[in-house]
């Protein structure tokens, strides 16, 4: 994605397993926002994340199955991160530290037997394989996502702006369709230009994209939650309908602060925000395209 961002995946796709955790690390800190507008969010630390509060900088993101469970994974995330002593300082000794890991996950509880969820030990292990390169598809937290009909995954895009660079990351979950019903085509060409024909699907409560936008600029925190607003705008060009009640959409942003952001701001920024909203919606056409058939939710390459 972006230099200093990690992201590792930790999973279990097995009988009566389908659903992981994925870790975006900035060890190095950045400033953090957050945008969420599913009617169904479950997410944490995202409070701190308001312009208006203390803390400026995270020191990772931690993206989730398991529905409210998997914020439990952010724990392990916390616990890695302290070992190494990353975090926010609140003493004199270098490991008196807070990491700060806000987190949101999707639900996919119905793709594993009941009980079958992530924990902390899930968010640690992902800390571990955390690089710059890693895996997409059905991996980490989107090992039993779901998108519409069809089978969902993580996915990433990124390109540059000037000086910039701009990333995304997402987790595809969403109620809604990447394809339009009546057509069988996709909503962006870039996920191809053959139809399909889609399954009825029934209501079944899986839903919510979650993920990152990041950049090497140095944005303040305001400014870096335009950069969120902006990716949820990719999300509703990619996935239709979008941030409904029964999605908890919801989008991190991160700055690493490498390249200060040009005068006049406000026309920098504005850029940033246009790269931003097209790469999270090709992250969720990569995610979709990247992803396998499990089971019977077949995958948009199969079709």
């Amino acid at each position: 994605m972006i230099p200093g961002v990690l992201v590792g995946h930790h999973h279990r796709v097995e009988p009566g397993w389908a659903t992981g955790t994925t870790v975006v690390l900035v060890p190095s800190g950045a400033v953090g926002a957050v945008d969420g507008r599913g009617g169904a969010p479950g997410t944490r630390e995202t409070d701190l994340l308001d312009p208006a509060n203390l803390v400026q900088q995270v020191h990772a993101i931690c993206l989730s199955g398991g529905s409210a469970y998997g914020l439990a994974t952010a724990d392990g995330v916390m616990r890695w991160l302290s070992e190494r002593s990353i975090g926010f300082r609140v003493g004199a000794q270098p490991h008196h530290v807070v990491p700060i890991v806000p987190g949101a996950v999707i639900f996919d509880l119905p793709m594993s037997e009941w009980g079958n969820r992530p924990d902390a030990s899930f968010g640690y292990v992902a800390c571990d394989a955390a690089s710059e390169e890693f895996a997409l598809g059905c991996v980490g937290a989107g090992a039993g996502a779901r998108v519409g009909s069809l089978k969902g995954g993580v996915g990433t895009a990124s390109t540059r702006v000037g000086e910039y660079n701009v990333g995304a990351l997402a987790v595809v979950n969403a109620a809604g369709e990447v394809v339009d019903r009546a057509t069988g085509l996709p909503w962006l060409p870039s996920l191809g230009t053959s139809s399909v024909d889609l399954p009825e699907r029934k209501p079944e409560g899986l839903n919510t994209t979650i993920g990152v936008v990041a950049v090497d600029a140095a944005l303040s925190k305001a400014e870096c939650q335009r950069l969120a607003m902006a990716a949820q705008d990719g999300l509703a060009r990619a996935v239709r309908p979008a941030h409904s009640m029964f999605d908890g959409d919801t989008v991190f942003a991160l700055a690493t602060g490498a390249v200060p952001l040009a005068e006049p701001r406000p026309f920098a920024l504005d850029a940033l925000c246009a790269a931003a909203a097209e790469m999270f919606a090709e992250a969720v056409v990569s995610g979709v395209r990247e992803a396998t058939t499990l089971g019977e939710v077949k995958a948009f390459r199969d079709l």
